[in-house]
Parts: structure tokens; C-alpha cells; sequence
């Protein structure tokens, strides 16, 4: 393989993990949009793995963004099963909601992961569930919950855990299913998000974890390692930027511009691809 072919696969993999990191948090859908990418331009990644481990990346820079989030909680948490102590009681049950949330995708990824991959895979698939996370977001573009953190009952996190399991098919956006269920809910921007993001990172490190097996099988690894660990740390910038950029969105209440992207991008990829 001489410099320019390596060169261009490295350049490859970077724009892939660029995209895929950048798509991740907004209300978008990751998944259907690296489809549209590899059918439009007829890239053939290589490995089975490429997906994991961009996902992977994005889950570093949630987990960064959210790291005094995470370690308040699970501080607070602790203090209110070991101490009684009142004050944490609310971050107490605010991690058995995110607990409670992850079991449905949890379970519905396990049993039907590949089905529901083989079966929505095609563009135009895509472009009908895109548009359908287009509707979802025009139709709670003017909400304004009153639930904060302390309100979330088991029904609420039940309802988004289900809601998030649906974004297992590509083109219905994890983010957006979550945030669209939560605010029907009656929750709060802030609150919607909140649980939303948090809500990712159990079910993004279970994925990871029930996959090293595969990985470590992949004899693509071997050969594909320094494509792979470019596009996890260009998913990890990507990823960074847009979950903050998404923030200052989501406070000002601009969904609908999302909504108006999944319409286009949905109806192209239905009628040309």
C-alpha cells in the first residue's frame, strides 16, 4: 500500500469520526447518517467495529462535559444510603431513574439489535425515520415543562428509557426520541437534557463493554488500529463542540431548525438514494 492510499484512508476514517462525533448529540440521528454517507459516496469501512469505537468517543466527551454532574451525584447518592442525609435524597433517585431508563434499551439492544439493523438499514429507510424525528421535534418545538430534577417520577423514566430504545433504529435520533419523550412529559429544557445525556452513558458503556469480545476478535483491528484511534479522538473533539453548541440551542429553545434539517435530509435520501 504506498503513502497517498494510507493517507486517504487515514483522511477517511478522521472525516468519518469528525461526523459521526459531530452528529452524535444533536437531534439528528448518528446512526442514519453514516449510512447516508457510506451509500452516497460508497465508502466501504472496513471492520466491524468502526461504530463502537467512534461511539466510544463520543462517550469520553459526554462524560467530560458532565464529570461534575456524575461526581455530585454519585457523592450525594452515596451519602444519602450510607448517612440518611436528606439533602441527597433527590440525587439519589435521580441515578435509580437513569437506572431504571437504560433497562429498556438495554434489554431491546441485547434481543433485536441486529434485526432491527438489517431491517432499517437501507437509505430510504432512513429518510422515512428521519422524517419521523423531524415530526417529533416540530411537535415540541414550544413546550416549556415545569418538572425539575426532584419531580421525575419511575413512570417518566420509564417512558424515556422506552423512548430511547426506539432510537435504535437509524434515523430516529437517541437524543432527540429522549428529549421529545421527556418534554411531552412536562420536564424542563434543562431537566429533558440533563436526563437525556446522562441517560447515554450507561447504555454507551454498556454497548462498549458487551462488544470487546468482538473487537478483540476483528482481525481488522490489528491492521486498522491507527485509522480507528484517529477517528475516536476526532469523535471525541466533535463530539465536545457540538454537545455544547447543542446546549446553548436547546436553552433557547430553537428544536424547530432540527426539525426543519430532518425534513430535507430525510426527503433527499428518500427520493434519490
Amino acid at each position: 500500500m504506498d503513502f497517498f492510499t494510507e493517507l486517504s484512508i487515514l483522511i477517511k476514517y478522521i472525516i468519518l469520526g469528525l461526523f459521526q462525533g459531530f452528529t452524535e448529540p444533536i437531534p439528528i440521528s448518528s446512526s442514519g447518517h453514516l449510512i447516508i454517507v457510506r451509500n452516497l459516496f460508497q465508502l466501504d469501512l472496513s471492520g466491524l467495529n468502526f461504530e463502537i469505537i467512534v461511539n466510544f468517543g463520543s462517550l469520553v466527551a459526554v462524560l467530560l462535559i458532565y464529570r461534575n454532574d456524575i461526581v455530585s451525584l454519585i457523592k450525594n447518592g452515596f451519602s444519602y444510603i450510607a448517612n440518611k442525609n436528606p439533602d441527597g435524597k433527590s440525587d439519589f433517585n435521580f441515578i435509580f431513574y437513569l437506572i431504571i431508563g437504560t433497562i429498556p434499551a438495554g434489554l431491546i439492544g441485547i434481543l433485536f439489535e441486529d434485526q432491527i439493523s438489517s431491517t432499517f438499514s437501507a437509505s430510504k429507510m432512513v429518510g422515512i425515520t428521519l422524517i419521523i424525528t423531524g415530526l417529533a421535534l416540530w411537535i415540541i418545538r414550544n413546550l416549556k415543562g415545569r418538572k425539575n430534577d426532584g419531580d421525575l417520577t419511575i413512570k417518566d423514566a420509564i417512558i424515556v428509557g422506552l423512548a430511547q430504545s426506539v432510537a435504535l433504529i437509524p434515523g430516529i435520533s437517541r437524543s432527540g426520541a429522549t428529549i421529545v419523550a421527556a418534554m411531552l412529559l412536562g420536564m424542563k429544557h434543562e431537566t429533558a437534557f440533563r436526563f437525556s445525556f446522562l441517560l447515554y452513558i450507561p447504555v454507551s458503556l454498556g454497548t462498549l463493554l458487551l462488544s470487546i469480545d468482538e473487537i478483540i476478535a476483528d482481525k481488522q483491528f490489528a491492521v486498522l488500529w491507527i485509522p480507528y484511534t484517529l477517528a475516536f479522538l476526532a469523535a471525541i473533539v466533535a463530539t465536545y463542540y457540538s454537545l455544547k453548541w447543542f446546549m446553548n440551542i436547546m436553552a433557547k429553545g430553537n428544536l424547530k431548525y432540527f426539525a426543519y434539517y430532518c425534513f430535507v435530509v430525510g426527503f433527499l435520501a428518500f427520493l434519490f438514494l
